[in-house]
């Protein structure tokens, strides 16, 4: 059986669940899953994990994210997208400046409260938020709470006619939608506004400068090179490690709790550079919670 962690380049049009559908076909592996969806028209790095790997999909879609994208202000749009309809149209001032929107992506840094898009798969009461949406129909959103480590425009801000335009790029924490980041930027300014480009750059500790694309992964099996695949020791997200000795890694094979000189909650347990499992505290004591042997 393959097991490993790959870095894949998704393209637009396609949702996170086809680029799994079609890998299974490509690596004839039914144990895939991914570390994180995109939205269909966002490109970029998408985690997969293929066999044992996928046992730690948690850990790596807990790990932050780094996207790259344009935000438009003058109008909004129902997706908060480039995809959807015009919802309302507000002339950008040619007084804004550069300095004014820095100092206002500046004030998002930090933990904030967000409201997920209506065109979004949050769940609520049993049904996702865009099945609401596409029956005309607006619910009460759960907010949640989120976390941006950097938020930063990358370009000069280039008046379009009533429009403005910037790229940006941002750092965040798992559940980010960046289209209402897009958003609530612009209503922060005065003005309608949504995203009009977005690409992830990084996740799961992996780049889009080596991201492979699905056509670039089926030519390498072709050729009998699995060598795309990752260790999937990469899968273990931002969790604090621990060195085993040899009789520890027996005690842990065996499902028995072993004592260890931390007070991590969850730990990543390693034997020669190999993962072993992924132990919980349990009071003065560590258990394994998966065993990755």
């Amino acid at each position: 059986m393959l097991s490993g962690i790959i870095n894949l380049k998704k393209e637009a049009g396609m949702t996170s669940h086809d680029a799994v559908f079609k890998l299974r076909k490509i690596l004839k592996e039914k144990k895939i899953g991914h570390g994180g969806t995109l939205d269909p028209d966002v490109t970029g790095v998408l985690p997969i994990a293929v066999g044992k790997a996928t046992r730690l999909i948690e850990y790596m879609q807990e790990e932050g994210k780094v996207y790259e994208g344009k935000i438009t202000l003058g109008f909004s749009t129902t997706t908060e997208d480039a995809s959807g309809d015009v919802v309302e149209v507000t002339p950008v001032s040619p007084e804004l400046s550069q300095e004014m929107v820095d100092q206002t992506m500046a004030t998002f840094v930090g933990q904030i409260v967000q409201i997920p898009p209506m065109y979004s798969a949050v769940k609520v009461d049993g049904r996702k938020l865009y099945e609401y949406a596409r029956a005309g129909q607006e619910v009460e959103r759960p907010k949640r709470t989120i976390e941006i480590s950097s938020f930063e425009r990358t370009s000069p801000l280039v008046a379009e006619g009533d429009l403005v335009r910037f790229t940006f790029r941002v750092k965040c924490g798992k559940g980010t939608y960046v289209r209402t980041l897009s958003v609530d930027l612009g209503a922060k300014l005065g003005y309608a506004s949504h995203m009009s480009k977005l690409e992830r750059t990084g996740s799961a500790g992996l780049t889009l400068d080596d991201a492979l694309t699905l056509a670039e992964i089926a030519d390498l099996v072709e050729n009998g090179d699995f060598s795309f695949l990752r260790p999937l020791e990469l899968g273990i997200g931002d969790l604090p490690t621990v060195e085993l000795t040899s009789e520890e890694v027996t005690e842990v094979s065996f499902g028995r709790r072993i004592s260890l000189k931390s007070d991590a909650d969850l730990l990543a347990a390693f034997h020669q550079g190999r993962l072993i499992a992924i132990l919980e505290r349990r009071d003065d004591l560590y258990k394994p919670r998966k065993v990755m042997l």
